[in-house]
């Protein structure tokens, strides 16, 4: 697995309360896990935009949120008061997905599937 964030990195980028002490070395290994699972090209050095996204992975995990639990199955909720009534139905598989991973799929973008994927940025020196 690739370390694409530390501790001392995160606290940098997000401030030392991210996380309470005894849960951030647990939420960086899954920033690490979850970075490693998005499939992203080996690039040295790794583009500025890769910790950064890692540590809002790693505020996620640490707050419950990254690789929780999931409903296999069709799940449907309804509710109705009088004459107004809302029904919603999810797919198999269905999750939320937080603040905090959308954006770090949004940083990633660029190296992931999808439009631009393969696409290496590169800096003028």
């Amino acid at each position: 697995m690739t370390e694409y964030v530390t501790v001392a990195q995160v606290d940098e980028l997000l401030g030392d309360g991210w996380a309470a002490a005894d849960k951030k070395a647990e939420a960086i290994f899954i920033a690490n896990v979850w970075m490693s699972d998005q499939d992203l090209p080996a690039l040295d050095p790794m583009p500025e935009q890769w910790p950064r996204a890692a540590a809002y992975i790693a505020r996620e995990a640490a707050a419950g949120r990254i690789y929780g639990q999931t409903e296999h199955g069709l799940m449907s909720k309804s509710a109705s008061a009088g004459e107004v009534s809302t029904s919603k139905t999810f797919a198999h598989g269905h999750r939320v997905v937080s603040a905090g991973e959308n954006l770090a799929l949004a940083l990633l973008k660029p190296w992931r599937g999808g439009l631009g994927a393969g696409v290496v940025m590169l800096k003028r020196v």
